[in-house]
């Protein structure tokens, strides 16, 4: 479980070797590690070196903590999360959440490779996440709860923050770049999605699928932050046209329409 000393404990260590309050917090889902570039690096941060916290097991995702500066900004950039089908607990999942704010980050920016389901979208296309579904099977809120942290019952009508999707919408126009807007469902995984369950996902009312970002979302609500939520489609996921997904070129594109979502990030953080 988080607890409030787990999570001073690592804040301290942050501390230790990057004194100044964060603005913002940034979360790199798979192949979008390259955002780094964007940054002014002052200190980056082994997960091995911080206690408590998890340590990245998936391809690309470096494991690491950048700290510096971005668009005029202090922030903390998690190069590399957590999965659910690594085997750690979602606790264990949103543990850097809860450390991000306690180092003063009041806005949280989550990206994420997904899975288009929308047929009139295609891999490369950058989504707006408007809302989401958990599918996860479970909740990193679930056991006792510390007022200190979050209320028992965390409002979630409105998990991603309208005026910073204003924003997002606003840079996209000014650099002439697709926005999509759309809803993203979270499932375990790690195998993807059969066809019968592509046409269950899009029937409940999702654009996309991944199997990440959710559990943080939900944390960083029940913390009182606002939260920003960016998707890269990398591969259709028609179930009447589809076609053996490959995780290297799943990242392939990733990396290839990071510089879109990069260009969004920044215009957001310009305009904070």
């Amino acid at each position: 479980m988080h607890t409030r000393e787990r999570i001073e404990a690592c804040a301290r260590a942050i501390r230790q070797r990057f004194p100044r309050p964060v603005e913002a917090a940034i979360i790199l889902g798979t192949g979008l590690g390259g955002l780094a570039d964007e940054m002014t690096i002052e200190q980056v941060i082994e997960y091995g070196q911080l206690p408590t916290f998890p340590l990245s097991t998936v391809e690309s995702h470096t494991g690491r903590l950048l700290c510096g500066t971005l668009a005029g900004r202090t922030v903390m950039a998690m190069q590399g999360r957590f999965h659910a089908y690594e085997g750690y607990s979602l606790q264990q999942v949103t543990f850097p959440v809860r450390v991000l704010r306690a180092l003063g980050a009041e806005t949280l920016i989550v990206s994420n490779a997904c899975g288009g389901m929308h047929p009139l979208w295609a891999p490369g296309d950058l989504m707006l996440m408007a809302d989401h579904i958990n599918l996860l099977g479970d909740n990193p809120l679930i056991g006792p709860n510390d007022e200190t942290l979050g209320p028992r019952f965390p409002d979630m009508s409105e998990p991603y923050d309208s005026a910073l999707r204003r924003l997002a919408r606003e840079v996209a126009v000014a650099a002439g770049i697709t926005l999509r807007e759309g809803v993203y469902v979270a499932v375990q995984g790690p195998n993807l999605e059969t066809r019968a369950e592509y046409r269950f996902l899009r029937g409940i009312g999702a654009d996309v699928v991944g199997m990440s970002t959710v559990p943080e979302v939900i944390v960083a609500v029940h913390g009182g932050m606002r939260v920003l939520g960016l998707s890269i489609i990398t591969d259709q996921c028609l179930p009447d046209a589809l076609k053996p997904a490959n995780v290297a070129d799943i990242i392939a594109v990733a990396r290839r329409a990071e510089p879109t979502l990069s260009a969004v990030v920044r215009g957001v953080l310009a305009r904070l």
